[in-house]
Order: C-alpha cells, then sequence, then structure tokens
C-alpha cells in the first residue's frame, strides 16, 4: 500500500531542444500516453515547491565546438572519428547553436513559464587539457558567467550538472579517464573549480548525469563515446571487456560524486548556501508473470540499473544481487570509501522514460561470467502476448508507461529512506512530420529523446505552426504528473 507522506520536491524537467535558426518553440515531440483523468492538472495541483523546468546538457545544445579555447571531449572524438558508429553520422559540432544563441533560448524559457533551467558544464570548455595545471580558459568560463545571470535575470533558478558524459579527451588518453583512479582528483577539480567560480549564484548542483548511461553505454554496449567493449557485444569495438570495465568506470564515477560532494560540504555549502545531489536514471521493470523467478528478475533489473549507484550513496555498498551475479568482477569499496558515499546527496535527481517486462533468463547463469550488461539472468520485453506494455515513440526502447514513474518513487520511498527527488529528464522522440533533419537520433542523443529541427518552413505539406499543435506530447507531459501526483 501506498503511503501519502512521499517526500518529493519535484522539479518536472521535460527534456527539450530549442529548435536551431528560428527558435519558433521547442522540438520535443511526445507520442500518446495511456487515458488519465488529467484535464484538472494545473500548478495548484501539487504542494508548494514543485518546480517546473527544462533541461539540456553542453554537448548537446553548445555546439561551438572549436570556438574560444574549447578543448575536445570524447564525444567530439567519437562522433568525428566513427561517424559510422552514428546513425546519422552527424555530430554535436554545432548542436542547437546555444553557446550564440542562449538569450533566446533562456527567452523561450521565461515564456513557457518555466521556473529553472537545467544545464551542464562542458569540462574541456573550461579545462581544455582536463585540469587546472594544464590551463583555465576564461572564455569558457565567463560564458557560463553569462548563461547563469542570463537565467536568474529572467526569473530562472539555474540546476548545473557539473559532468554529462562528455569527459575531455586529453584525460582519456593520458590514463583511460573513468577506467582510472586518477580521474578522482581531477573530478574534484574540476568541481571545485566549478563550485568556485558559480556557487555564489547556483543553488542546484548535480555531480554526475547517468553513471549507469557512462557505464553500460560507453563500456558494455560501445554505442557511447569513448565506444569501448568486448567485439563479441559490439563488432565496432576496437578495444575494451564488457564484462569488468563497465563496473570499474561507475566504481570511479561513484567515487569522484562522492569526493566532490565531500569537497562542497567542507569548503562551500555553509557560506554559498546549495544543494547537491547526483542525476540517476532507470527504467522500471514489471514481472512478466506472476512466478517467483520474474518477480526475482524485476527486483534484479532494477537493481543493476538503478541500485548499482543508489545503494552505495545510501548505504555504502552495491546491492546483493549484484554482489551474487559479478562476484569477483565488481570492485569494492575501503571503509573509508563506503562512509564518505553514504548521504552523499542532498537530493537524487531521477531521470525516467520507459517501463519493460523483467522475464527470467533460464540459460543466463551459463553465461555470467561474460556478461555485464544490467540485465544478468533476465530478459526484458516490451511486449506480453503481442501486446505492447505501452505506445512506441520512435525510440525502439521507449513504450509509454507512466504508471512507471509513480512506481519507481514508491520504490525509492521504501528503499531508499525517502531522499528528496527532482525529476531530472523525462520526455519520449516521435517522428516530427515537420522536421526535415534529425540529430543524431538513434544513437548519438537516442536516450536523450529530443530532435533538431531543420529550416524548411513547410515540410510534407504540415506547418510548423500546424506541427507544434501538438496533443500528443501534452497528454504525454499531464499522464506522467498526474503519476507523480498520486505518488505525492
Amino acid at each position: 500500500m501506498e503511503c501519502p507522506s512521499l517526500a518529493i520536491f519535484l522539479f518536472l524537467l521535460v527534456l527539450v531542444a530549442p529548435i536551431n535558426h528560428h527558435h519558433p518553440y521547442f522540438s520535443i515531440v511526445v507520442v500518446s500516453s495511456p487515458a488519465a483523468d488529467t484535464d484538472s492538472l494545473n500548478r495548484t495541483s501539487f504542494p508548494t515547491g514543485f518546480v517546473f523546468g527544462a533541461a539540456s546538457s553542453a554537448y548537446q545544445y553548445e555546439g561551438a565546438a572549436n570556438v574560444d579555447g574549447r578543448g575536445p571531449s570524447i564525444w567530439d572524438t567519437f562522433t568525428n572519428k566513427y561517424p559510422g558508429r552514428i546513425d546519422d553520422g552527424s555530430n554535436g559540432d554545432r548542436g542547437v547553436d546555444f553557446y550564440f544563441r542562449y538569450k533566446e533560448d533562456v527567452k523561450l524559457v521565461k515564456d513557457m513559464n518555466m521556473d529553472a533551467f537545467r544545464i551542464s558544464i562542458s569540462w574541456s570548455r573550461v579545462l581544455p587539457a582536463g585540469r587546472i595545471s594544464g590551463g583555465v580558459n576564461e572564455k569558457g568560463i565567463m560564458f557560463y558567467h553569462r548563461l547563469i545571470d542570463e537565467l536568474l535575470s529572467n526569473g530562472i533558478e539555474p540546476f548545473v550538472t557539473i559532468l554529462h558524459l562528455d569527459l575531455p579527451q586529453a584525460l582519456e588518453e593520458e590514463y583511460g579517464g573513468f577506467l582510472s583512479p586518477l580521474i578522482v582528483d581531477d573530478y574534484r577539480g574540476f568541481a571545485e573549480l566549478c563550485f568556485r567560480e558559480y556557487g555564489g549564484k547556483v543553488k542546484k548542483w548535480i555531480t554526475i548525469n547517468e553513471p549507469w548511461t557512462m557505464s553500460s553505454y560507453g563500456y558494455d554496449e560501445g554505442i557511447f563515446a569513448p565506444g569501448r567493449c568486448s567485439q563479441w557485444a559490439n563488432p565496432a569495438c576496437e578495444a575494451g571487456d564488457s564484462a569488468t570495465e563497465p563496473y570499474i568506470v561507475s566504481h570511479h564515477a561513484l567515487l569522484s560524486h562522492a569526493s566532490a560532494v565531500n569537497l562542497y560540504r567542507q569548503k562551500f555549502q555553509q557560506w554559498q548556501n546549495g544543494e547537491i545531489g547526483i542525476a540517476l536514471n532507470c527504467f522500471w521493470m514489471v514481472p512478466y508473470s506472476d512466478s517467483i523467478v520474474d518477480q526475482a528478475a524485476a527486483r534484479r533489473a532494477v537493481d543493476f540499473m538503478f541500485g548499482w549507484h543508489m545503494e552505495p550513496i545510501t548505504y555504502g555498498r552495491y546491492p546483493k544481487s549484484m554482489e551474487a551475479n559479478v562476484g569477483e568482477r565488481l570492485p569494492k569499496f575501503t571503509k573509508e570509501q563506503s562512509s564518505n558515499l553514504i548521504g552523499s546527496y542532498d537530493f537524487v535527481g531521477i531521470n525516467y522514460y520507459t517501463t519493460f517486462y523483467a522475464i527470467h533468463n533460464s540459460i543466463g547463469s551459463k553465461i555470467v561470467n561474460q556478461l555485464s550488461f544490467p540485465c544478468i539472468l533476465l530478459i526484458n520485453a516490451a511486449e506480453k502476448d503481442g501486446v505492447p506494455i505501452g505506445p512506441q515513440g520512435a525510440s525502439f526502447w521507449l513504450n509509454v508507461y507512466p504508471e512507471g514513474i509513480r512506481d519507481l518513487m514508491n520504490h525509492l520511498k521504501h528503499k531508499y529512506n525517502n531522499p528528496p527527488v527532482y525529476i531530472t529528464e523525462n520526455g519520449i522522440a516521435t517522428t516530427n512530420l515537420w522536421c526535415s533533419s534529425i540529430l543524431c537520433q538513434v544513437c548519438l542523443n537516442e536516450y536523450i529523446n529530443f530532435m533538431v529541427v531543420g529550416l524548411d518552413e513547410e515540410t510534407q505539406g504540415i506547418t510548423m505552426e500546424e506541427s507544434l499543435q501538438n496533443p500528443d506530447r501534452t497528454q504525454y507531459i499531464k499522464a506522467h504528473l498526474h503519476q507523480l501526483q498520486k505518488a505525492i
């Protein structure tokens, strides 16, 4: 039974991308969601402190890849060196031109009556060599000062992500990035620079966005930068070990997170009066059947995706299901590391998109020493008896299931001590009939779910204005808000 006292301070960050060039509106599009009594929803439907906002990230938005002293990130290298590993061969060199057009985009956020805007700092824009000893790029520093000032002057609160997947290429080449424990000190140095420069104005910090995505897609499947994995996992990978590297990367990401949080609390939080957390993603899992093994598979899947990083920052350890299945391949925390991790957040950011059925995989135990993907001993399915779990969007893996966000909120409450929560990402992509080009829809930005609209005023007989009248998008957002309201 759900308890009505769920401590959620919800910040609906609907992931959107400003339309390039003319910027008439935002280009996220969504599909119909299951029917819900949502017509009466408005701001007064939610508690005081419920914040509405929009979200972005540096590599996907800014562009200006080689402008004003910015150094390359692993995403610059991945997309430019291996264009064949991006679905349409595109890259983020231009993004949505946010570096030059941020004032117009901030105005759009204000015009939409948003309370907040989530941005990220491009590590290689402010520290091209990855660390302060390699030089601070003052033009990069000043860009974020101008952006944050623009938000504040428009009454919009900045939520700032310190690292959103775009590690400096210099550190990747020097010691392998998050494969090395050396990353902890360099990340802490970068975080300290951010706190010192912007902490007087920024009151909400997110250390790392989606360490699961970084580890699983970057080092298990090799479809995200830096594109490492075993050949049996993805023949396009030139190097990597899918059975070990994802766990090493996440381990170092957790230690980096804890190091930055402890630094913030010791040196900055008291006088800057801000809060700091982490953004974790999770596909909710529904047992395919009532069988004991399918129910266990669903719990195990959530552990491997969400508990992988939530359990350490709550209890200082990895989930028992991970310890049992991964064995010696799973790194161990020292007592000091465990102590530093416990409670290393003031809030938890949640990125929710979809839900799957979880089916026990009876043959998984025979190959467990080869697999690292978080679905060990189970199979994910989006259908049951030929019926999808929800309507499918343009992303092949994403079916609309608003109930999943409510289930996830209650799981967080009951298993992880009811922390304050911000919904830091939520959205879905569909084919936009007006769009004439799509930026990396499947690989580069697949999980982010936004599309960059091309130049044409009219495409396939659908005008831009007609395309923007999108009831499906509205219903999608309403359905998820309705489920969050029920969770509260």
